[in-house]
């Protein structure tokens, strides 16, 4: 019930503001016959009671226009302390409404000046009228005090208000920030299992196709060849499904501390590279340059991916059956080239610098470990692909490990 009560006098403002005006202008009746001991009441009371009636009537603007409220305030309390009368909280309570309305809905400094404005004037008027200072502390001391609390209130108010109204839009802000990281993070770890994924499905396939080809060319001239083709891809389709299933268990983990079903690949996996290439009929020379030194979880991970794909690439696009790769270790970096002397279908878009998802795949998991990727035909004839990468951590920790 009082919920309800409470929530109906917010909805309606102006009522309230309404029955505030006609008690403070009932109350101005015995205000005007009030007097002190020693000095008689004035003789008329009308004119109190009708300066009070305008300015309880202006109070029902008060919220909406407080500072013309308070003017008209201040003139009726001026006037009425010019008429004799003793400047009591009864006689000073429009005026006091009207200082608590303006304080709390107008800036600090419009605040101070009305308010010693309607000082200076009650005050002075309260003297005017009482020269010899019979009452001095009803006509002067009282209205002072009397109007400086409602300001003082009404301030406040007004920064309690703002304190509210500030925290409610950090909260707000901190929410949407939120909703924005999370989606931010929600895309970048689609990005990159997309990116695992097409990694794992396209090297795979290739070379499952590519043996698959070189398999139905000799399944009738060298048999012994072409079972020998089938027997690797067999190993093939069977590495493309354990990898396939490391990836996709990743996503269905619900603990992040539970251990992969196997290690992420690295740079000691290249033999194995290397040689399932042999089997499907391309021949790759690897060679290392240089004191071979260990890279973080992310950069061996991102160099095995890049010299898969692009051997993927070469297998798929490339007329030709030689590739090399070639490593080269400094100090603080490991360049990474991966050449073929062969030519490019126009067909084949993948191989093309700047397109296809291959090598937008490989250029964004060079620039998340903190290193760069090239890629083009060779003035020579043939494509190359070319790398560098930091020995030394560069990406987050949760980006560092699929």
């Amino acid at each position: 019930m009082t919920t309800t009560w409470q929530r109906h006098l917010r909805n309606h403002p102006r009522t309230v503001d309404s029955a505030v005006a006609v008690v403070l202008f009932v109350v101005a009746f015995p205000g005007s016959m009030y007097s002190v001991s020693d000095a008689a009441a004035p003789d008329r009371w009308w004119p109190c009671v009708l300066l009070a009636g305008i300015s309880c009537t202006a109070l029902v603007w008060r919220r909406t226009r407080p500072r013309p409220v308070t003017a008209v305030a201040v003139l009726c309390a001026t006037g009425t302390a010019l008429a004799g009368y003793v400047m009591t909280a009864l006689l000073l309570a429009p005026l006091m409404v009207a200082l608590y309305s303006l304080a709390a809905h107008t800036e600090r400094a419009t605040t101070r000046n009305l308010t010693l404005a309607a000082v200076i004037l009650v005050a002075g008027a309260a003297l005017i009228a009482d020269p010899a200072g019979d009452a001095l502390a009803l006509n002067v001391i009282g209205p002072v005090a009397w109007l400086l609390l409602p300001a003082a209130l009404g301030s406040t108010a007004r920064f309690r208000r703002a304190y509210l109204e500030s925290v409610h839009a950090r909260a707000e802000y901190a929410e949407r920030t939120r909703e924005e990281e999370a989606r931010h993070r929600v895309a970048e770890e689609r990005m990159r299992i997309a990116r695992e994924l097409h990694d794992v499905s396209a090297h795979h396939l290739a070379l499952a196709n590519a043996q698959a080809t070189t398999a139905a060319l000799l399944i009738r001239s060298h048999p012994a060849q072409a079972e020998k083709m089938v027997n690797a891809l067999g190993d093939t389709t069977a590495a493309a499904l354990r990898e396939l299933k490391a990836s996709v268990g990743l996503l269905r983990r619900s603990d992040a501390s539970e251990d992969s079903t196997q290690p992420a690949p690295g740079l000691d996996r290249l033999p194995d590279l290397v040689a399932a290439h042999t089997a499907a009929g391309l021949t790759v020379t690897l060679t290392a340059h240089g004191q071979p030194q260990p890279l973080s979880p992310g950069a061996d991970l991102t160099a095995y991916r890049i010299v898969q794909e692009a051997l993927a690439n070469v297998a798929k696009h490339a007329r030709t059956s030689t590739a090399e790769v070639d490593l080269v270790y400094t100090h603080d970096r490991l360049a990474i080239t991966v050449t073929d002397h062969g030519t490019v279908p126009s067909t084949a878009t993948d191989s093309t610098p700047g397109s296809g998802y291959g090598l937008i795949g490989m250029r964004e998991r060079a620039l998340s470990v903190g290193g760069h990727l090239r890629a083009g035909h060779r003035p020579t004839g043939g494509f190359e692909v070319s790398t560098e990468l930091p020995l030394h951590s560069y990406a987050p920790a949760e980006d560092s490990t699929p």
